[in-house]
This record gives structure tokens, sequence and C-alpha cells, in this order.
């Protein structure tokens, strides 16, 4: 008899890159090894088309009526399974409600986080919503739940405060997926790319002043690429806008010559768990980081990628990997080894499959 599993989400399958890196990506490996999964998700296309909007207060209230009534619906048939994963949050409001009713069907509960999310960051679109958030509700769900799985130390030392079983799962890659191909770009420039989502441009603008000081050195020979869900306009660099399509991904990754990831130094910042730098790393290309939480793990300076704490630095490494190509292809190289051996699937799925195994063998 097959295992059933529930799988509690936010969002549709290859919508969001957490779920994607953190959960959809073992499931086709758990279910060829004896499980039946049910995907949950609150939010469809539509939802997101309003939901992340500036205001649209009215949708929005009708969006997580819908949502609470669909969640409800989820949670009344959690005792049909044999456990229930849990990504981030069973609700996008405040309450614990759903995790609760879970617990006391006496279903195990795995949940899974891969941000400081019991800090209050909300979306642009919603800030004027955040006080109906309450993150401090991330340490009742880590409380009610079985195992919990962290995206890195950080995490999980902070879940470790409310519950004892605590497991780092780092965010993983497919490698068969995520992987070096032709670049057929131009090769009389160099482009720095990024990818992210709108949340998180603001993190890109924290580099535009070392761009633009690229700029006055190279001029033409540099390039510089975004590749996300909205664009970024600004009048000191000219950018690349490409919306982010799962179509072409990897293509647009493997046409950057040097992958950036700049962060503050701040608490939500070391709940952060590479996925940038991962991505460069996996198809080849050289990651610039700022050291900050997991990066320092992922990154050995100046053998599979390079670790930049202010302008200086940024500038310094980014003009010695603009100036040498061989020396790019050789970063890349050893990025795409590290990706391999440690935040792949196939380094990660039997520990991630024994998890489950042995949540749903205590509830036999």
């Amino acid at each position: 008899m097959k295992k059933r599993i529930l799988y509690i989400v936010p969002h549709r399958m290859n919508r969001s890159p957490g779920q994607r890196f953190r959960c959809e990506h073992f499931i086709p490996y758990l279910q060829s090894s004896g499980y039946e999964i049910e995907y949950a998700n609150l939010l469809n296309a539509w939802d997101d088309r309003n939901f992340y909007k500036r205001r649209n207060y009215l949708l929005k209230l009708f969006i997580l009526i819908k949502s609470y009534l669909r969640r409800s619906r989820h949670v009344a048939r959690a005792a049909n399974y044999d456990a229930v994963f849990i990504y981030r949050e069973a609700f996008m409001l405040g309450t614990t409600r759903f995790e609760r009713k879970i617990k006391r069907k006496g279903v195990p509960v795995i949940f899974d986080f891969d941000d400081a999310i019991w800090l209050n960051d909300v979306s642009d679109a919603n800030k004027e919503l955040k006080w109906l958030k309450r993150p401090e509700k991330t340490g009742e769900i880590c409380a009610l739940s079985t195992l919990v799985i962290a995206g890195n130390q950080y995490l999980a030392d902070y879940a470790s405060r409310f519950n004892d079983n605590v497991v780092v799962i780092p965010t993983t890659i497919d490698t068969s997926y995520h992987k070096p191909v032709e670049n057929t770009s131009d090769a009389a420039y160099v482009r720095i790319g990024w990818t992210g989502s709108s949340t998180t441009l603001k993190h890109f603008r924290l580099l535009i002043p070392v761009l633009q000081q690229l700029r006055n050195t190279y001029g033409d020979r540099l390039k510089f690429r975004v590749i996300a869900d909205a664009p970024v306009i600004d009048e000191r660099i000219e950018i690349e806008n490409i919306p982010w399509k799962a179509k072409d991904e990897v293509q647009r990754l493997n046409e950057i010559d040097i992958g950036v990831m700049p962060l503050p130094d701040d608490e939500w910042s070391k709940g952060k768990c590479g996925f940038k730098g991962l991505q460069y790393m996996s198809v080849g290309v050289p990651a610039v980081m700022s050291p900050v939480g997991v990066n320092t793990e992922i990154i050995e300076h100046g053998k599979n990628g390079f670790l930049a704490a202010d302008d200086q630095e940024w500038l310094q490494i980014l003009k010695q990997l603009i100036d040498d190509a061989d020396f790019r292809e050789k970063i890349g190289q050893a990025g795409r080894e590290t990706i391999k051996a440690r935040y792949s699937i196939d380094a990660n799925k039997s520990e991630y499959l024994k998890l489950f195994d042995d949540i749903v063998k205590q509830n036999q």
C-alpha cells in the first residue's frame, strides 16, 4: 500500500522558487519510492495576479476568504494521510488554526522553511497589510511539528528553540536540468547577471553603484542582465530586463558570464539559503556573493566562487573576472562540482526519503 503525504503549500506547481527547490524537486523521487502525493496549493494564477498588486483590497479580501475555505477543505482530509508536509505556513495570515487542527487529528507534521520568516518581511505590494501577518507564529508551527526541515543552520538554530527534531536540508538543484549549455551570446562583451523575484530586486539595487563604475571603465564591453518577474529601471545604468520563464530559464542563465548575489548584512539575509548563487554555479557560471549567512558555507573564496564584503571588493573581484575568460571558466567549473557534491538532488535525496520513512513508521 502506498504511503500518502498531503503537501500544504501556498502556490501552484512550478510557480514559486522556494517550493520548486525545497519540495517539488523531491516529489518524483518520493513517488518512485512508494509515496502518493497530493499537492494542496492555496493560490491559482488569477489569485497571484491580484493578490500581489498594490491595494486591490476588495479583491484581496475575496482571495483570502476563498483561500481560507480551500485550506479548510484540505485540512478536513488530513486524517486520510500518513503525514502532512507544510511549506512555510498553512495560511498567509497570522493564525495557526490549520496547523493546530492537523495536530489534533494525530497526523505527523513535517514543517519546511527556508527564510527567516519569524521576521516581518512582506512584499512591497502588501506592506500596508503586514499587521495581519504575526510572524512569530513560526515558532508555534515549529512546536506543533513532528519534524522541522530547515534550509540552513541559522534557521535550524531558531527552530531548535521550539522543537528537538530539526534537520538541515539545503536548497537543492536538479543538476540534470540546471546544467551548462552552449552560450551563443556575442563573445565581444561580458554580461553580469542577477536572477530573482520582485521581492528581492532591492538587493540587486545595492550593487548599482559598483556596476556604474564598471560601465565607466569598460564601456560597451559590459552588459547587465536582470532575470525576474518585474523590470529594474535605473537611470544610472542600462539594464537588459528578461522576464523569468520556466521554459528558457536555464538558457538565460547560461547566457550570463558572471552571476551576482549582493545582500545586506541583516537578520533576514542571514536566513537566506544562497539560492541565486546555487543557480549560477549549477550552470557553470562563476558566482560572486555577499559574505552573509550560508553564502560563506557555499563559497570557498577564490576556488569555487567569490565573497565580496564591500564596494571595493566587488569592484576588484568583478574586474578580475571580466578581464580573464579562462579564469571565469575555471571558477565556474569548480562551482558546478560543488553543486553536484553538496547541493544537488542526488546528494540529498536519500536523507530526504529517510526522514519521510521514519516519520511514517512512527505513525503506524
